[in-house]
């Protein structure tokens, strides 16, 4: 999808540029890493290498056995100049870690290693991830630097607050998590061109949770995974995305509205609002179809009693209701994580009685796709087909899913057109 340049200086965050690389490789894009020689001393190029298949480079007269090629691209005949030619192919620039030093010398146009001199020749764009001790990120010479660098144009990330790295010292200088690494770099890819530039597009996710008493509530096991992975592959496609989050503790990929709710009533409100302004409805939340008819105003107790009576009440059937006020052109999808032998005919039943376009049953009885899984196994489920999309990241589903919604809008498109 997208050439991706990760630049690594020493740290010992430098272990999440790891866990970055592995991610960005499974959505798909090919990545290339340029180490700062301190780097070596944190992680070693091996690990990357196996990661992204491809070389890792340190040192700017090193020969690039690609050539500066990314993975899946052919090398070109001729052997070009290394830093020059990685830094012209890239779609995007990540430093990450980016120490202290190495921001000082980015600021300051220094080129002395492969990659600041490869930071200095990139005309993509260019994101840092400062990652240090709180004092030397609150330093007024890191704090000049960081603001050098963005009057230039240049995106510095602002570092989390937690436990550092030396014993007992809490602060400012976490590199963030590579999942919200991994969003920040595809939100400065260029936007593409085509059926999703502007499409608006409103995507639930997570599970909502209905009162008992103060405490307690009646819940699922849904992450909001599945929906996250949807609603960042629509804005990756151009489209202007709204999440609305049942519960999701998960990092939000970033160019994204998020609207959070808990109980299933805020959830429906929510899909009220935002649903007639959008063109697509991918319903990927796991609303209660339960709660108690009468939620205590104070924590139940067990002294004195020999158990609890609790009686529920159905909740709003949500994308019923969408399906019933939808406009011809909008396309509206739900899920269903079933299980059992008759679940694929029960999810076919669920698209008939909702009024939706598509089904994506999914077997939650099965460990490695469930609840949480970081992998998914589908089956989109139309009214006149099924589309089975095998054993893949959450993020490659999403992708299927997508094209299925597509392809789904150039039919209701065709539709229309047809009977005006």
């Amino acid at each position: 999808m997208a050439r991706i340049l990760l630049g690594v200086s020493g740290g010992i965050a430098a272990y999440k540029a790891l866990e970055f690389a592995r991610l960005a490789t499974k959505a798909g894009h090919g990545v290339r890493v340029v180490m700062t020689p301190t780097a070596h001393r944190f992680v070693g190029a091996a690990s990357f290498e196996g990661i992204v298949g491809a070389p890792v480079l340190t040192d700017e007269f090193e020969r690039d056995p690609m050539r500066g090629a990314y993975p899946g691209e052919p090398a070109p005949e001729h052997d070009p100049i290394g830093h020059l030619e990685l830094a012209q192919n890239a779609d995007v620039f990540l430093v990450a870690p980016a120490s202290a030093n190495t921001i000082a010398k980015l600021a300051a146009g220094i080129a002395d290693s492969l990659l600041t001199t490869s930071f200095l020749a990139c005309t993509a764009p260019r994101i840092v991830a400062p990652a240090m001790n709180d004092r030397m990120y609150a330093d007024a010479a890191t704090q000049a630097n960081v603001e050098t660098l963005r009057s230039r144009g240049i995106t510095v990330l602002e570092p989390g607050e937690g436990e550092l790295a030396s014993r007992g010292e809490r602060g400012v200088g976490r590199l963030p998590e590579p999942e919200e690494l991994l969003a920040a770099v595809e939100e400065a890819l260029p936007g593409p061109s085509g059926a999703w530039d502007g499409l608006r597009v409103l995507v639930t996710a997570g599970g909502t949770r209905e009162p008992i008493d103060p405490v307690r509530f009646i819940g699922n096991r849904s992450s909001g995974r599945m929906g996250l992975a949807v609603a960042a592959a629509a804005r990756r496609r151009g489209a202007d995305v709204t999440l609305i989050a049942a519960n999701v503790h998960l990092p939000i990929p970033s160019g994204i509205e998020v609207v959070r709710v808990e109980t299933t009533g805020e959830l429906a409100a929510a899909v009220r609002e935002r649903f007639p302004d959008s063109d697509v409805l991918v319903m990927a939340a796991a609303p209660a179809d339960f709660r108690a008819a009468q939620a205590a105003d104070k924590k139940l107790s067990r002294e004195g009693g020999d158990g609890l009576e609790l009686r529920l009440e159905a909740t709003e059937d949500i994308l019923a209701g969408a399906g019933s006020a939808r406009r011809p052109e909008q396309v509206l999808v739900g899920f269903a994580a079933e299980t059992g032998a008759e679940a694929i005919e029960r999810a076919r039943g669920k698209l008939e009685r909702k009024g939706v376009d598509a089904i994506v049953f999914n077997d939650v009885s099965r460990a490695e796709i469930g609840f949480d899984s970081p992998e998914n196994e589908v089956t989109i489920v139309e009214r006149d087909a099924e589309h089975h999309v095998p054993l893949a990241s959450k993020e490659e589903v999403a992708e299927a899913i997508l094209d299925r919604v597509e392809a789904l809008r150039a039919r209701a498109r065709a539709r229309i057109s047809g009977d005006s």
